[in-house]
């Protein structure tokens, strides 16, 4: 072959890839990529929420091409781990091989725009929050994050006591620095309730060390009693906004009580500051059905230097018929897969949750797709592994005798959940054993 014709054939087969960026059915931002990315993608790659980068234009969108294609070819993005012969969820995310292969294609063939004409209509999300909020709670002021160190679990009243009993039908917690924090928790405090009694409204945020819950039924002459707080709304990465009006239901912040914020950052080499916000939907009458939060835990690990497989369990017992909302599976940085499931008093057994792949990064709740009735007597199972070798990346140190501890680097097993009963069910009988309260203390001592 001559050069003047090799240099003809490849100018021919230039034009040819230029031109299939445009040709008829090529695959463009516009017409192609951006529908997928508003169905799946910008509720969490829009400013100001949890994904590292906005993906609302072609312009924000195209240098992040490459790294699309990996991370939906992965299985990595939509983030959703869930194992799919077990459970239906209601709020179940992935692509489907179509789409997979749509954005491949894309980035492949250099991520062309496309024509603007194609390019559906910008999703009009809510500025700020995923709910309505009809009343917010800030902290008062924001909290200093430090570069190093160790930063204890914080507690920072929010709200003046309620003056009449208050149903709230959604809650939502909004740091304004994610990249420190591990967890927000909005808990309720009873009128009467000693519990984090230093944490009042005004008052400077409260710090009390590890051993806090231990050392508040010491204090109180071994009275659990002291421990009585209820579960509102919470944030960990990866966490959405949640619902409690399920089938009727919403969740009571009875009159006299107050809303108290469990802050836990943890340090990454840079300073930060924070100013989290609490919004909360609210019923205008009550409701049918009481939205309540209940979990499982297991305090007692020991995890051995340097094993990949660690293997504890924690058990909830419901007393009372119950159906079932949301789980959702807990550990640290070393671990490495959770099951939840239904131990029936007929002796039956089924898996409700598999998790083979945990990631510490996004801690999803799982919705059952619709409530899942539970028979009284029936026991929630939890078995979880660690991976405390070298070859776990994210592991601290390998080296270490791991046990439960509130920091990022030592470990937990637990898994917040919830259930809906009816409004004439005391809520004090709903768990027969295995709550969070008196397992922790437990623990701690």
């Amino acid at each position: 072959m001559t050069r003047p014709l090799a240099l003809a054939l490849l100018a021919s087969v230039a034009l040819l890839g230029a031109d299939s960026a445009s040709a008829p059915g090529a695959v463009t931002f516009n017409k192609n990529i951006l529908p997928i990315l508003q169905e799946n993608c910008q509720v969490c790659h829009r400013p100001g929420e949890i994904g590292p980068m906005p993906l609302m234009t072609y312009q924000s969108t195209r240098p992040w091409a490459k790294a699309i294609k990996a991370a939906v070819q992965s299985k990595k993005m939509p983030p959703w781990f869930a194992d799919p012969r077990y459970g239906h969820f209601a709020n179940e995310k992935h692509l489907t091989d179509g789409q997979i292969a749509t954005l491949a294609v894309w980035a492949d063939n250099g991520a062309p725009e496309g024509d603007a004409k194609d390019a559906p209509a910008p999703v009009a999300f809510r500025d700020g929050w995923n709910i309505r909020p009809d009343v917010v709670f800030q902290m008062p002021t924001p909290l200093k994050i430090p570069a190093k160190g160790t930063v204890e679990y914080t507690y920072v009243a929010v709200s003046a006591p309620f003056k009449e009993d208050t149903w709230v039908l959604a809650g939502e917690i909004r740091p304004t620095d994610r990249a420190h924090v591990h967890h927000v928790i909005a808990m309720v405090r009873p009128k009467g309730s000693k519990w984090m009694a230093q944490a009042q409204l005004g008052a400077e945020p409260y710090a009390p060390g590890p051993n806090r819950q231990a050392d508040m039924v010491k204090a109180n002459k071994g009275d659990l009693s002291v421990l009585t707080a209820d579960f509102l709304v919470g944030y960990v990465p990866g966490m959405e906004a949640q619902r409690f009006d399920i089938d009727h239901s919403a969740k009571l912040i009875p009159a006299g009580a107050d809303i108290v914020l469990e802050v836990h950052y943890t340090a990454n080499g840079t300073e930060g500051s924070d100013q989290v916000r609490v919004g909360l939907e609210l019923a205008e009458e009550a409701p049918k059905r009481i939205f309540m939060s209940v979990g499982a835990a297991q305090p007692g690990l020991v995890i051995a230097p340097g094993d990949p497989n660690a293997e504890a369990k924690a058990t909830v017992k419901f007393g009372q018929p119950v159906d079932f909302v949301y789980m959702q599976p807990h550990m640290h940085l070393r671990g490495k897969d959770m099951k939840i499931e239904a131990q029936y008093p007929t002796g039956e057994k089924e898996t409700l949750l598999n998790v083979p792949h945990y990631d510490f990064n996004w801690q999803i709740v799982y919705y059952e797709k619709t409530p899942l009735h539970l028979p009284k007597g029936t026991e929630l199972q939890l078995t979880a592994h660690w991976d405390n070798s070298p070859n776990n990346k994210w592991n601290p140190d390998p080296t270490a005798t791991v046990r439960w501890g509130d920091q990022s680097w030592q470990e937990m097993l637990s898994a917040p959940m919830a259930v809906i009963v009816d409004r004439g069910v005391d809520p004090k009988t709903v768990v027969e054993r295995g709550a969070f309260a008196g397992s922790l203390v437990n623990g701690a001592q």
